[in-house]
C-alpha cells in the first residue's frame, strides 16, 4: 500500500455570537479548520485535523509514494520536519485513521483497549463574570457533566476566583472544578509579563481551599522550579504540557517531576504515538495523562483513541461553553457532533479507524479555495 495523495481542505465558519476565548485578545468571529485527507492506492482514505498545517506543501513529497502503516518513519520525518516548519500531526491522525480501517479495528483498540468510555470535563473557553460563569456551570451540570474546567486571565484573577467560589457555592461539592491559568505558552503577538511566582501562589492557596482539582499552566514552561513549589507549598495539582513542542522537552517536565497532570494535544503537540509514550511514563510515576483537546471534533476524536487506548484520565477534555463554543460549531464539517452521554462520558466509536464521518458538502461549503 503506499500514499498517492494528500489534500488539505482549508474552510472558515461564521460564529454568530462571536467566541471570546480566553487564551485570545481578539473576540472569534469565524473558526477555521483544515481537513487532511490521505488517499492510497488501494482505496482506503484516512482523514486527521487540529492545526492549520500551513506551509505543508514543501514537504508533502516526503510522504507520498510511502506505506501510510510505517507510521514510526512517518513520526520520526514528522519530527525532523516540526524542527523547520509547523505542527503537522493531523497527518499521524490520518494515518493512524488508514491503519484501524485496514486492521477493522477503532484506533483505541490499537492503542491498547483499555477503555470504551470516558468521563468528559466540560471546558469552558470564554472570560465570564461570576454570575454568569455560575449559569453556564449548572447548564452544564444539568447537560451531564461531573467536572468542568474554569479559565482565569493573568490580568483578572479577582475576578476569576470570584467566579470560581460562585461556582463552587452553586454546582456543590460532587463536582469536581479545574482552573487554567495558560502561561505556559502564548497567542502570536502577546508580550505582556506572565503572572509572577508570588502572585501565582497566592492564587493557588485560594484555589486549594475551594477544592480545585488542578491548577493548569500556572507559570511559563520553563519555569519548572516555580510549578514545583507551587505544588509543594499548597497542595494543588499542576497541570500542563498541551503545547510543548518536542518529545525531549515533555521527558525533561516529566523527569523534573514538575506537573501531576500531563496534557500533550495528539494533534498539536508531539502526535499519537508519541503521547503514548508520555502517557505511560506519566503512570509509571503515578501522574495523570489527560490532553488538551481544544481544536475540532477530529482532533478530539484522535486524543480521545489515545487516552482511552492507554487507559488515562480521569478525564477528557470536551470543549464546551454555549452559546459561543458549541460541539455543531466545533464539529461542523462532520456529519455528526460529538456529544457526551446523559452520564457525562465520551464514547469510543466503534466503526474502524478514527470512527468519523465526513460531511463533504459542509466542506464545500465552507472552503477557503
Amino acid at each position: 500500500m503506499k500514499i498517492t495523495e494528500i489534500r488539505l481542505d482549508r474552510m472558515r465558519l461564521p460564529l454568530d455570537p462571536p467566541f471570546n476565548a480566553a487564551w485570545d485578545p481578539v473576540p472569534r468571529t469565524w473558526f477555521d479548520a483544515t481537513l487532511v485527507t490521505v488517499e492510497t492506492d488501494e482505496g482506503i482514505t484516512g482523514y486527521g485535523s487540529g492545526d492549520t498545517m500551513d506551509g505543508f506543501a514543501a514537504y508533502e513529497h516526503l510522504f507520498v509514494g510511502r506505506d501510510p502503516l510505517a507510521i514510526v518513519n512517518h513520526v520520526k520525518t514528522l519530527e525532523t520536519v516540526n524542527f523547520h516548519a509547523g505542527r503537522y500531526w493531523p497527518l499521524e491522525a490520518a494515518l493512524w485513521d488508514i491503519f484501524g480501517k485496514v486492521c477493522g479495528q477503532p484506533v483505541a483498540t490499537l492503542f491498547g483497549g483499555a477503555a470504551r468510555r470516558l468521563p468528559a470535563y466540560a471546558s469552558f473557553g470564554e472570560l465570564k463574570p461570576p454570575g454568569a460563569r455560575v449559569e453556564a456551570a449548572l447548564a452544564a451540570k444539568e447537560a451531564g457533566f461531573k467536572a468542568m474546567k474554569i479559565r482565569i486571565a493573568r490580568e483578572r484573577t479577582g475576578e476569576g476566583v470570584a467566579a470560581v467560589r460562585a461556582t463552587r457555592e452553586a454546582v456543590g461539592d460532587d463536582i469536581e472544578i479545574m482552573v487554567d491559568l495558560n502561561q505556559l505558552w502564548r497567542m502570536a503577538g502577546d508580550i505582556d509579563a506572565a503572572l509572577d511566582l508570588a502572585s501565582v501562589r497566592r492564587l493557588a492557596e485560594e484555589l486549594s481551599e475551594l477544592g480545585v482539582l488542578w491548577l493548569e499552566e500556572p507559570l511559563p514552561q520553563y519555569d519548572i522550579p516555580g510549578m514545583r513549589m507551587v505544588r509543594a507549598q499548597t497542595g494543588i495539582r499542576v497541570a500542563g504540557g498541551e503545547m510543548v513542542r518536542t518529545m525531549p522537552e515533555l521527558l525533561h517536565l516529566l523527569e523534573s517531576d514538575a506537573l501531576d497532570v500531563y496534557q500533550p494535544d495528539v494533534v498539536l503537540s508531539v502526535g499519537m504515538l508519541r503521547a503514548r509514550t508520555v502517557a505511560e511514563l506519566a503512570f509509571s510515576k503515578h501522574r495523570w495523562f489527560t490532553p488538551h483537546t481544544w481544536s475540532n471534533g477530529l482532533g478530539v476524536l484522535a486524543n480521545l483513541h489515545v487516552v482511552a487506548g492507554v487507559g488515562g484520565g480521569p478525564y477528557v477534555e470536551f470543549p464546551y461553553d454555549p452559546p459561543g463554543w458549541t460541539p455543531q460549531r466545533r464539529d461542523f464539517f462532520l456529519t455528526r457532533s460529538l456529544e457526551v452521554d446523559a452520564d457525562g462520558y465520551l464514547n469510543v466509536p466503534d466503526a474502524p479507524g478514527l470512527g468519523v464521518g465526513i460531511d463533504h458538502d459542509a466542506v464545500r461549503r465552507w472552503s477557503l479555495t
